[in-house]
């Protein structure tokens, strides 16, 4: 579903940059977000012990609208690839409404990096046990594949900081890595260059995805 209403005032952290899109089960709502800017790398390196961090080469998304571009952008920049978000955003059919679903993104995914992804829904409005075992299996295999997870999320989730992080109308973001044999995820995230890379449980992160969803192998 489409809609023409433009909401600008969905918040993330302090310094207050945002950026939505639309989920599987929600209507398309954009808010605010600032100008790309490049920064440093998010993580490297395999630690082993249940734990592993994939070389993200960073950027923020060009604008208010495109964070579903950027976000498989930053995906696959771990495989040492550049993709110009300008025509991964025309192959998703994005527009000042954002990225329809997940379900635009995973064929981008498999085309970009020759590998298969596949989308998972989590229809209901809270993730259960099952769901959240599954995106812990799904992210750790994907992540030692050497490849990141496409999530789309909406709502209100908090970080292991206990930084919240607020995108009520939808947002897609990357999962880059994991700890704690998965019970604890790193998630590159396009909005705000300043909060670029946080670590949040899976349980909070099934919950975030919960009526829309991601694309792993």
């Amino acid at each position: 579903m489409r809609t023409n209403t433009m909401l600008r005032n969905t918040v993330l952290t302090a310094a207050g940059f945002a950026a939505t899109t639309v989920g599987i089960a929600g209507p398309a709502i954009a808010a605010q977000a600032t100008p790309a800017e490049k920064t440093a790398q998010v993580t490297t390196d395999r630690k082993g012990h249940g734990e592993r961090e994939l070389d993200v080469r960073y950027e923020a998304q060009p604008n208010f609208y495109y964070c579903g571009p950027a976000a498989t952008r930053n995906a696959i920049s771990v495989l040492g690839k550049n993709i110009d978000v300008d025509a991964m955003a025309k192959e998703m059919g994005t527009t000042e409404n954002g990225t329809n679903s997940i379900n635009d993104i995973t064929p981008v995914l498999n085309k970009e990096t020759g590998k298969h992804y596949r989308s998972v829904e989590i229809k209901d409005g809270k993730a259960d046990d099952k769901q959240t075992d599954t995106l812990r299996a799904d992210i750790v295999r994907t992540v030692d594949d050497g490849r990141a997870v496409v999530a789309n999320i909406a709502g209100t989730a908090t970080d292991t900081d206990g930084n919240t992080h607020s995108f009520e109308g939808g947002h897609y973001i990357s999962v880059v890595g994991y700890q704690n044999d998965g019970h604890t995820v790193t998630i590159a995230d396009s909005a705000n260059p300043n909060t670029a890379s946080y670590r949040i449980s899976v349980d909070n992160l099934a919950d975030w995805i919960a009526t829309r969803g991601y694309s792993a192998s």
